[in-house]
C-alpha cells in the first residue's frame, strides 16, 4: 500500500493541504477505487463496509470539483439519519477548509427558519435527510439549479428505515444532467433498481472483506435468560476490559434501564437514542469521539455511518430483529484495520433471527459460555483500575485547523448592502495578509462571519477595528462558538 498516495490524484493544492493536516497520507481502498472515477466525473454504484473511508472517497472529489464563484449549491448529499449528516458536513468542511467551501447540514428537529437562511448564503454543499431536503425543496427554500452532483450515503438503511420514497421523490426534482454517486453496504433489489432507473451507465465498484462483515472482526455469541443479562453484562465488560465499547439494546426503554444500571455501579457511560433531544444526542456522540467516558448504550441510532475510532467492543445486548443491523452495529469496532470483537446476547426463543443472521452474514457465529466467576474475580482489579484512571482524549479532526484559523464577527450584512468581496478587498491589502488567508465568508442580514486562516486572526482583527467597508465603521469581535 505504500506505493499510493493522494498525489496520484492531482488535487489542488488547497485540497492537499487539507489532507495534510487532516493526517490523510494514503487512500484507502474505497478511496483509491472511487477517487479516479468520481473526478471523472462519471456515475458510481459502490458496495463498501462500514469503516473503509467511503465518506472521504466522495468528499474530495467534490471539494475538487466544486466551483467556489458559484453561490448557488452544487452538490447534495443524503443521508439517513441526523448524526451522519452533521458528520459528513464536518468532514466536507475540513477537506474543502482551504477552497473556502461552505457546507450546510440540513435535518428535521431543528428550526427551519435557521436552515432557510442558511442556505440563502453562499452555499457549495447542502447534506441533509430525506425528509427535511424534500421539505426545503417543496418549500423553494433549496435551489437546485445548479446541481451537478447527488450522493446517496448509506442506501440500504435508507430503505430500511422507509426513506426510499422520499428519495426517490427527491431525485424526480434534481437536474437531468448531474452526476449520481450511490453507496450501501449491501445492494439490495430495490436498491439496484433504483440504480438502474436513474444513473446514466454506473460503474459498479465493490470493496469487500470476504463476507458481508470484516474480517477484522471477531464474533462471539452467548446465550442467556432475559433476566442473566445485567450480570452476564457487567462480567463481559470486567473481563474484556474495553478501551471503548458500545451496547445495543433494542428499545430506547431497554436503553434508559442498562444506562441506570451502569450509572449506579459509577461505570463511566452515556445514552443515546431517538427520544433525547438533537442537542442532547450531538452532545452525547461527541463526547463519546472524544473520549470523556468508556460505554455508550445505545439504540440502532447510533449503528449507522458514524465514525469513532478505537471503538474495541460491540455489545449487542438484545439481537437485532433485522438481519442488516447485525452488520451495521458490528461494523462500529474493527475500523481503519484495527482489531475488534463483538459478543451478541441471545435468549432460547430468538434461535430464527439468528439463523437468518448467519445465513446472511455466510457464516456461523461463535457459541462461548459466560465468563466463569473465577475469570472475573481475577480481571476485576484491573478493570477498576482503568475505572478510576482519567480517560486519554483522542485529537478531534479539526483541532489543526482550529489552531490557526479565527471566526470573526462584524454587526453589518446584506442590510448594508455589504458583500463577500468587499470584505476580501479590504482584508487583503492589510499589512501581511493575502487572499489566501481569508476563509468561508458567510453574510447574514445583520452581521458578517469571515474565518481568517493561517493564525492571522488576530492581525486582522486588531487592523479592522480602524478600517470601513465600503465607508462603514463597522464593530469587529471573535464571534463566539455556535
Amino acid at each position: 500500500m505504500s506505493n499510493h498516495s493522494f498525489k496520484q490524484y492531482n488535487l489542488s493544492a488547497e485540497i492537499s493541504r487539507a489532507l495534510i493536516q487532516l493526517e490523510y497520507f494514503q487512500p484507502t481502498n474505497v478511496q483509491r477505487k472511487v477517487i479516479p472515477v468520481a473526478l471523472n466525473q462519471k456515475d458510481l454504484v459502490v458496495k463498501s463496509q462500514t469503516g473503509s473511508g467511503k465518506t472521504a472517497a466522495f468528499s474530495i472529489p467534490i471539494c475538487e470539483l466544486i466551483d467556489w464563484e458559484e453561490n448557488k449549491p452544487q452538490a447534495l448529499i443524503l443521508t439517513p439519519t441526523r448524526e451522519l449528516a452533521a458528520q459528513v458536513k464536518e468532514d466536507i468542511t475540513n477537506i474543502g477548509r482551504y477552497k473556502r467551501i461552505n457546507a450546510n447540514a440540513i435535518f428535521g428537529k431543528q428550526s427551519f427558519a435557521r436552515q432557510k437562511l442558511e442556505l440563502k448564503q453562499k452555499t457549495h454543499v447542502v447534506v441533509g435527510t430525506p425528509g427535511r431536503v424534500f421539505d426545503h425543496i417543496q418549500k423553494g427554500t433549496l435551489n437546485l439549479e445548479r446541481l451537478n452532483y447527488f450522493v446517496i450515503d448509506e442506501a440500504d438503511e435508507m430503505l430500511n428505515m422507509g426513506f426510499i420514497d422520499q428519495v426517490e421523490a427527491i431525485i424526480n426534482e434534481l437536474p437531468r444532467y448531474r452526476i449520481t454517486m450511490l453507496f450501501s453496504a449491501t445492494l439490495p433489489p430495490d436498491i439496484e433498481s433504483l440504480c438502474q432507473k436513474y444513473m446514466q451507465d454506473p460503474i459498479y465498484i465493490e470493496v469487500t472483506a470476504s463476507g458481508l462483515t470484516t474480517n477484522a472482526i471477531d464474533h462471539f455469541l452467548i446465550e442467556v435468560t432475559e433476566d442473566e443479562k445485567l450480570t452476564v453484562l457487567k462480567d463481559v465488560m470486567i473481563v474484556e476490559n474495553p478501551d471503548s465499547c458500545i451496547i445495543f439494546c433494542s428499545t430506547q426503554d431497554q436503553v434508559d434501564e442498562v444506562f441506570k444500571h451502569l450509572k449506579r455501579t459509577r461505570y463511566p457511560s452515556e445514552k443515546i437514542h431517538g427520544g433525547m433531544t438533537q442537542e442532547e444526542r450531538f452532545s452525547v456522540m461527541n463526547e463519546f469521539k472524544r473520549g470523556k467516558f468508556r460505554y455508550l448504550v445505545a439504540t440502532n441510532v447510533a449503528a449507522r455511518g458514524i465514525d469513532i475510532e478505537n471503538i474495541t467492543l460491540v455489545i449487542n445486548y438484545d439481537l437485532p430483529l433485522e438481519k442488516e443491523s447485525y452488520v451495521h452495529r458490528t461494523g462500529r469496532t474493527g475500523r481503519a484495520g484495527k482489531k475488534g470483537k463483538a459478543i451478541t446476547f441471545i435468549t432460547a426463543n430468538e434461535q430464527q433471527y439468528l439463523i437468518e443472521i448467519e445465513q446472511y452474514i455466510g457464516f456461523e457465529i461463535q457459541k462461548v459460555p459466560a465468563p466463569p466467576k473465577e475469570e472475573v474475580t481475577r480481571k476485576k482489579a484491573a478493570f477498576e483500575r482503568k475505572l478510576k484512571d482519567q480517560p486519554l482524549l483522542k485529537k478531534d479532526k479539526s483541532e489543526n485547523f482550529n489552531k490557526e484559523i479565527m471566526k470573526l464577527y462584524f454587526n453589518g450584512g446584506k442590510k448594508k448592502k455589504i458583500r463577500a468581496v468587499d470584505f476580501v478587498g479590504t482584508i487583503a491589502k492589510i499589512n501581511g495578509v493575502t487572499v489566501n488567508d481569508i476563509g468561508v465568508i458567510t453574510i447574514q442580514e445583520n452581521a458578517s462571519f469571515i474565518d481568517i486562516l493561517n493564525g492571522k486572526g488576530p492581525l486582522v482583527l486588531k487592523a479592522m477595528k480602524n478600517k470601513t467597508i465600503k465607508g462603514k465603521q463597522l464593530k469587529v469581535h471573535q464571534a463566539k462558538e455556535q
